[in-house]
């Protein structure tokens, strides 16, 4: 979202059970297309994004699959505007089981099908 919304967007990243460090299959994915991960990407909780002091969110958005069934959190409101809750349904490429070659193919696959529904997305919101 960072990368496709050319600044208007700031988009964070998040789950509900971090593991210790991205994977490294997500992060070549970002690379090998162009996206920039010069800022120490870290795996972080939902929670800290739900807590006092962290940015407001105008959308929150879960990706996974597995996501879709878990209770979120109390997202904070602004000027008692809640933030919009989109789920956009993916399979988690990091469960999947296979050879190296084939987890860089979901990884690619599942990159492919966000990259769509975030262009998608930022097409209505402009509109």
């Amino acid at each position: 979202m960072n990368h496709a919304g050319g600044g208007r967007w700031q988009a964070y990243s998040a789950g509900s059970h971090p593991t210790v460090a991205p994977n490294p299959f997500a992060l070549e994915t970002l690379t090998a297309n162009d996206i920039s991960i010069d800022f120490s990407p870290r795996s972080k909780s939902w929670n800290e994004f739900a807590s006092a002091g962290a940015p407001y969110m105008d959308v929150v958005v879960t990706v996974c699959d597995n996501a879709a069934s878990e209770t979120c959190p109390i997202w904070p409101t602004q000027n008692g505007q809640a933030p919009e809750k989109l789920h956009w349904s993916f399979p988690d490429p990091a469960a999947l089981p296979g050879t190296d070659e084939e987890k860089r193919a979901a990884f690619g696959d599942v990159f492919a099908s966000i990259r769509k529904k975030i262009d998608s997305y930022l097409t209505e919101s402009a509109a």
